[in-house]
């Protein structure tokens, strides 16, 4: 894979609110029922596009999602998961979400297997992992790539990863590294995303719980 941030600009054009806060986790060789089980998420219908996926996501914060209160007490603290399957790979989305990117997540979400996620909300906070069979393999925040760790922080090629994927390590230019943390997942699980994948695609809706 040689994709890089340019080919991800669409993500912030097509989808703004999400592209604003949002967690994308990816767990190789996982059905969507099964990360939807790690997560510890109540199943709910599905949802087809990720367009409706925000719909859905809009009527429950808005506390109008009637499947939800069918399930629980909306005065539960819960966050919606939605997840599908693309190329040997569960892909989960949260809206306004962080659950994977959480150290203490993480590790239930990707047993036995490989996972990569990354995370940005309204605050400009930002993180990438990148773990294996327990092992945090990179972690750092997009802002700021420099400043890496994990096993293989350091290891020879990590740097020339990211700069070709459109990171800047040099400055403190930060142009397009939301865009760049999509070009390195991709180039780690060699699952290109894109609108039209995103809207064909048929997500599982959950709700996890808040930890």
């Amino acid at each position: 894979m040689t994709a890089h941030a340019t080919d991800y600009t669409w993500f912030d054009e097509r989808y703004p609110d999400l592209g604003q806060a949002y967690c994308l986790t990816q767990v190789q060789g996982l059905s969507a029922d099964e990360l939807l089980r790690r997560f510890d998420a109540l199943p709910g219908s599905d949802a087809v596009g990720l367009a409706a996926v925000m719909v859905r996501e809009d009527a429950y914060e808005d506390a109008e999602d009637e499947e939800a209160g069918a399930l629980f007490d909306l005065a539960e603290d819960r966050l919606i998961v939605a997840v599908t399957e693309l190329d040997g790979w569960a892909l989960a989305i949260e809206p306004n979400g962080y659950l994977g990117t959480l150290d203490t997540v993480i590790p239930r979400l990707g047993d036995g297997t490989r996972l990569v996620s990354h995370f940005r909300n309204v605050n400009a906070v930002d993180h990438f992992h990148w773990w294996e069979h327990g092992v945090r393999r990179l972690h750092f925040e997009p802002l700021f790539p420099d400043q890496r760790d994990g096993t293989d922080a350091e290891a020879p090629g990590i740097p020339e990863l990211l700069t070709a994927c459109g990171f800047d390590l040099e400055t403190e230019t930060h142009d397009l590294c939301g865009e760049a943390a999509f070009a390195l997942a991709e180039r780690l699980t060699d699952v290109r995303l894109g609108p039209e994948r995103l809207e064909a695609a048929t997500f599982r809706i959950g709700y996890a719980p808040r930890p």
